[in-house]
């Protein structure tokens, strides 16, 4: 059946595959074709199934030749694709080039189809390679943030029953719109609403006009908006607002002393206990931090230096991937997502293109360590997938035998191995390059991706 077989390198890791078709059997195909319709279609002047196939022919041959054509290429590409090296990618549809309508029976059929395939990397050097990373510590002003978080969360909200408003303080106020003659205007009126002063979370960002103000009190506040302020409603507007302070509450914090502690956790003794705990996590968060930093660097200096070619369909898998994380993430259904891109102006197809370049570069990445985890022989043994499994089970707050059953139930073991054999790739590359520290940077910033 099949004569000849013919594959040609494109860009981007596509190819072109001819196949060249015996005539006879190209024949038979479309005979056997010819046949099953007669036996179906019913023509004026016959009885169904029995019109000559001459007449079948003049009035659908074209129709059912390229019907017979795209027969032979789907059985014979089966054949071809067991027997060649380039098969194409599972999300890869071979598309059709040439060979659809120039079915002949003097000849051999020949057809062409482009398709993606697995791409060929050229890695470059990924050994002794020089990287700076930023030079950063936790110092003790940065025990004392997290101490103060956690004085803020073990904060006591009490009531003021003497004093100002004054800025953080936690108040209660009823409020309305008045008119030039001190009536209310309709639809204006709010009672027991509770906002943090200086935080301007208020229609009318009242923060500084009600400080001073004693519990109890009521003052007439007039406001004069901008043209350009945030709040169409109230933009270019002069207005009079009647506030009446009801509750004024401020937060309470807490001695720094090893009551606090204690009450933070049974496992602190003293505040000692505490701070070094702290200590200890903030260093912890800076080393991953840090090496996440030495091998997203490392990995970039080396996809620079690699031919790495993207097949386009694996780039649109990516980013149609991508886009259901998004969906995920967003807790809408993909018709609201739809709508609400419209009214910014945007369509689906505009922020796919503003992600096509991480998507670029994170594919790079994940072809540049499959092959370095091939080219170094990376396994990952059993007992390393085991503690792998206890380790994702304690971080994810799981019984290791709740978590072991829901990864065998789902098959999800080949993911856990991958995972081992990432690691294993980093380490060899931390071990293998060189890292030197570079300019200091505030462990704040660097943690908050400022510096």
């Amino acid at each position: 059946m099949i004569v000849k077989k013919e594959v040609k390198a494109k860009d981007n890791s596509a190819v072109e595959l001819t196949v060249t078709i015996a005539k006879d059997a190209a024949k038979e195909a479309y005979t056997k074709l010819l046949n099953d319709y007669s036996k179906k279609i019913q023509i004026k002047g016959f009885r169904k199934g029995k019109a000559p196939a001459h007449v079948l022919e003049q009035k659908f041959g074209e129709g059912i030749r390229e019907e017979a054509a795209m027969n032979i290429v789907e059985n014979s590409l089966k054949i071809v694709f067991d027997e060649i090296d380039e098969k194409p990618l599972p999300y890869s549809v071979p598309a059709l080039k040439e060979g659809s309508e120039n079915l002949s029976f003097d000849e051999d059929y020949k057809y062409t189809v482009e398709y993606d395939v697995f791409p060929t990397l050229k890695v470059g050097k990924y050994k002794e390679i020089e990287i700076e990373y930023p030079d950063a510590k936790v110092l003790k002003k940065d025990e004392d943030r997290d101490l103060e978080k956690l004085r803020e969360q073990n904060s006591v909200v009490i009531e003021k029953t003497e004093g100002k408003v004054e800025k953080d303080d936690i108040v209660t106020i009823n409020y309305s719109e008045i008119d030039e003659d001190g009536n209310e205007l309709e639809g204006s009126k709010r009672e027991d609403f509770v906002f943090t002063v200086g935080t301007g979370y208020n229609i009318y960002q009242l923060d500084d006009d009600i400080i001073g103000m004693k519990k109890d009190e009521e003052k007439i506040i007039e406001k004069e908006f901008p043209e350009d302020h945030d709040n169409k409603d109230l933009a270019g507007k002069k207005v009079k607002i009647k506030v009446l302070v009801t509750t004024i509450k401020v937060n309470e914090l807490p001695d720094l002393d090893d009551e606090l502690a204690q009450d933070i956790s049974e496992k602190y003794a003293t505040l000692k206990d505490l701070r070094a705990d702290i200590k200890k996590n903030l260093e912890e968060s800076l080393d991953k931090k840090l090496r996440d930093l030495q091998t997203e660097k490392l990995l970039e200096k080396i996809v620079e230096d690699s031919e790495i070619p993207l097949p386009e369909s694996m780039l649109k898998a990516e980013m149609d991937n991508s886009w259901q994380n998004f969906l995920l993430q967003s807790g809408m259904d993909e018709n609201q997502i739809l709508q609400i891109l419209e009214m910014q102006g945007k369509s689906k197809d505009a922020l796919l293109d503003e992600w096509r370049p991480n998507s670029e570069k994170s594919l790079k990445v994940q072809l540049l360590m499959a092959k370095l985890i091939e080219e170094e022989n990376i396994k990952a043994e059993e007992e390393e997938i085991e503690e792998e499994i206890k380790s994702q089970a304690l971080s994810s707050g799981q019984k290791y035998e709740e978590f072991k059953e829901l990864i065998e139930k789902n098959n999800y073991k080949s993911h856990i191995e991958s995972d081992v054999k990432n690691r294993k790739l980093m380490d060899f590359l931390i071990k293998n390059n060189v890292f030197t520290k570079g300019k200091k940077v505030d462990f704040s910033d660097l943690m908050n991706n400022k510096s």
